[in-house]
């Protein structure tokens, strides 16, 4: 006879601790982050901190529900699940609710959800069943343009959301192509030098950056002297790095909004529009530099008291983290999120099924792109996109999404000795 939550029974204990212990710190900083007179109960309902419990506690029914899930559910109805996201994407352009300038929200009364969070689980499933099918001997172009298409278009329909933070995440899954071998490890570097180039252009002069490329070309030259083919590749790169770099500025100023390109310069040049687009990363910087080694103290930040920073609660929660718990506690959040990605890649490694592998590094990717653009952000190291600090920010669609994901994972490594 079938023993009474045995659906627990080999589910990775590591994941599901830190899982708990980091959306439990999370919802004490969104108390500290939005506490209001009048308003000193964490359990009240009818403020964010409050809300944040039931979102938990339904996040936490959530993945108990998800266990009890066969296995053999997901890559069946990976298809299912991905065409169904894709046709809400599309509901949410003509029957969604704007909110913060982004027509992303479904409304029913008081209760608010966001799809494209759980566009990113249906993405990595139907990721995972695609490449989990193919071949690696079968891999042709038409192949490994397939999984692009995939990914293109969820984040196109964000796009068109106006929500562009939540379409750039799903920029995370050429790290699973690349660790699956549909993109090389040349183009991957390739892509992060047009990126450093496209940076540097807007900071430096066009001609000191191709000056630059000139000397590299010219150094590569000399040591490929004698071999042809080498020399007019490296000839060829040169050529075209420096018309991409004399694109960017034409790029920059006719393919951005006026807001994104704000973004940019206030990163760039963090002087710019203090009282304006500038005013969030500056607020944040104080409040993280204020909180000096070991923080102010919970529930004492000057800062976060006087709600001096904009969506402290959500998108800079870091802010309340780095004033009150200082440099330990913003390196102790920052160690938890690294052991939880590290175990996530080991027990995608472990797997027996290509499905569960791309799922479980898929999941990885995600959480590392939240993670390092969220905190990145916040200390002027990444443009403001608006994107969440997974289980720290206030918000139930991304607590849920990142739950459903990591309990499905949970899932299939469970029966890793049973999925092939």
């Amino acid at each position: 006879m079938r023993k009474q939550f045995d659906f627990f029974k080999n589910i990775d204990k590591t994941i599901v601790f830190l899982f708990l212990v980091m959306i439990f710190m999370g919802w004490f900083n969104i108390f500290a982050a939005e506490l209001k007179e009048g308003h000193q109960s964490i359990f009240d309902v009818s403020q964010n901190y409050g809300k944040q419990l039931l979102w938990i506690i339904t996040a936490m029914v959530l993945a108990a529900v998800i266990l009890m899930f066969d296995a053999k559910f997901f890559p069946a109805f990976a298809w299912v699940i991905y065409g169904g996201l894709m046709v809400i994407l599309v509901g949410v352009l003509f029957f969604g609710v704007e909110i913060n300038a982004s027509k992303s929200w479904f409304r029913i009364g008081s209760f608010q959800l966001q799809p494209a969070e759980f566009a990113k689980f249906a993405t990595a499933l139907a990721l995972a069943r695609y490449m989990g099918e193919v071949k690696m001997r079968s891999l042709d172009w038409p192949t490994r343009l397939k999984p692009f298409a995939l990914i293109a278009l969820p984040m196109a329909l964000i796009f068109l959301q106006n929500d562009t933070g939540t379409a750039l995440v799903f920029a995370a899954f050429v790290l699973v192509l690349y660790r699956e071998g549909y993109i090389s490890g040349l183009l991957l570097t390739f892509g992060m030098i047009a990126i450093f180039l496209f940076v540097m252009t807007l900071v430096l002069n066009e001609f000191i950056i191709i000056g630059a490329l000139a000397a590299i070309a010219l150094a590569g030259a000399i040591y490929f002297r004698k071999k042809r083919r080498e020399m007019v590749q490296l000839l060829g790169l040169f050529a075209i790095l420096s018309v991409y770099v004399y694109s960017v500025d034409y790029a920059f100023e006719n393919f951005l909004q006026p807001h994104q390109k704000l973004r940019i310069e206030v990163l760039i040049n963090e002087e710019v529009d203090l009282k304006g687009a500038g005013y969030n990363l500056n607020q944040s910087k104080i409040a993280i530099g204020s909180g000096g080694f070991w923080g102010r103290g919970y529930l004492k930040g000057t800062q976060t008291k006087f709600n001096f920073v904009p969506e402290q609660g959500t998108d800079f929660i870091f802010c309340t983290i780095g004033e009150e718990w200082g440099f330990v506690g913003s390196l102790t959040i920052i160690v938890l999120y690294i052991l939880f990605m590290a175990r996530l890649l080991i027990l995608a490694e472990r797997q027996r099924s290509a499905f569960s592998r791309v799922f479980g590094y898929s999941i990885a990717s995600i959480l590392f792109f939240h993670f390092v653009i969220n905190i990145g952000m916040t200390i002027g190291m990444m443009p403001v996109i608006g994107i969440p600090l997974p289980f720290f920010s206030y918000g139930g669609s991304s607590l849920w999404g990142f739950t459903i994901m990591i309990f499905t994972f949970l899932k299939l490594d469970s029966k890793r000795l049973e999925l092939l």
